[in-house]
């Protein structure tokens, strides 16, 4: 059994009966902000255009979570998290290898442990590290045999993950979302 939404902070009496949420009334994330931008009834511009913005940037966290766990589980079936396969990834486009800032600089998420990181996918052989002759104080990351045939391995698992997510925008719409996702990167 779902138990019904409770009403946020600020919601009108009518939305809580006896102590406990009553589910018809109870108000959502942008019925809130209808009803609160209704109740100052002078909101100014900015105000509405600030619960747009927080409704665009919820819609955002809800869909990266929604995306985030259906791929994260075709990682578990190879025993790697997010951030290990983003790693694996950057090194496959690098064949030459990559010094461990320049890594964390190409991470989609930022890790603050890009070290341990590292040292776990060098543990599985997936990446190997060599201390460059020319410069002792950098150390080179590769991407090892085994680990391109586990990225090999995941790659159609992957795109079938991403057409399950995604396909039913069309190629149309999902062009349009990225560009309004790199405006979002790049204001201005």
């Amino acid at each position: 059994m779902q138990t019904p939404p409770r009403p946020l902070h600020g919601a009108p009496p009518s939305a809580v009966v006896g102590g406990a949420p009553r589910a018809r009334a109870a108000l959502t994330n942008s019925r809130y902000n209808e009803y609160s931008v209704g109740v100052a009834g002078k909101a100014s511009r900015a105000a509405v255009a600030g619960a747009a913005e927080e409704a665009a940037y919820l819609e955002l966290l809800r869909t990266t979570d929604l995306l985030s766990r259906g791929l994260a589980e075709v990682f578990k079936t190879a025993g790697l998290s997010p951030a290990q396969y983003n790693v694996l990834r950057i090194l496959r486009g690098a064949p030459s290898g990559l010094p461990c800032g320049e890594i964390a600089g190409r991470m989609i998420t930022r890790d603050p442990d890009i070290t341990r990181l590292l040292d776990r996918l060098a543990r599985r052989g997936l990446i190997a590290r060599r201390r460059e002759p020319a410069d002792r104080r950098t150390v080179t990351t590769r991407i090892t045999a085994r680990g391109l045939a586990l990225l090999a391995r995941l790659d159609a698992p992957v795109r079938a993950a991403h057409r399950r997510q995604l396909g039913h925008l069309g190629r149309p719409r999902l062009r349009a979302l990225a560009a309004l996702l790199r405006a979002i990167r790049q204001p201005g």
